[in-house]
């Protein structure tokens, strides 16, 4: 439990540190997702985040186990409609994905593409596949499911009981529109 990792967004100034290993690694091909990543990729300067599958690799982290090193001013808000539960964050510096959220959760969905790509985790499975208009060109070499499934779920409860049901808030500096 005492691995930890600084990572951070492109031009360096927003840093963060994870410890222990991820919830779970994946990459998600959900609606949400993809239309999320592709505006955030129009902003300046931006990259795309999307696998050539068109999946969001993220990696799974409790709240508890993230910290923010420095850049914390420079995080910002982006929600794909103004009442949607799910948001992404943003660091204004360089307009780098940090991560996403969902409405209530104990945990972050960690964009991969932060982690220096020797060291970053692998995803373990795809999900929301069934989002997709035609799935048969996904590759075999991790789960493709269709949904999320009751192991997601119990991975997710199993690490929420480990922070003894606690919530932390993270705070953003304000919004961002793409």
């Amino acid at each position: 439990m005492s691995k930890t990792m600084p990572i951070g967004c492109a031009c360096g100034r927003t840093r963060l540190e994870v410890r222990g290993d991820p919830i779970l690694a994946s990459e998600c091909l959900c609606s949400s997702c993809r239309a999320a990543a592709d505006r955030l990729a129009a902003l300046p300067g931006a990259m795309q985040i999307l696998t050539c599958h068109g999946a969001t690799p993220c990696a799974e982290h409790r709240k508890d186990r993230i910290r923010f090193l420095s850049g914390a001013e420079h995080l910002r808000e982006f929600r794909l409609a103004p009442d949607a539960g799910t948001w992404r964050v943003v660091a204004a510096c360089c307009h780098t994905p940090i991560f996403l959220e969902l409405k209530g959760a104990h945990w972050l969905s960690v964009y991969l593409h932060l982690w220096p790509a020797e060291l970053r985790p692998k995803a373990e499975i795809r999900t929301m596949v069934g989002d997709l208009p035609d799935a048969s060109g996904l590759p075999d070499d991790i789960p493709n499911l269709k949904t999320h499934t009751l192991s997601f779920y119990a991975q997710l409860l199993g690490a929420w009981i480990g922070m003894g049901f606690r919530n932390p808030k993270i705070d953003v500096a304000g919004k961002i529109d793409a």
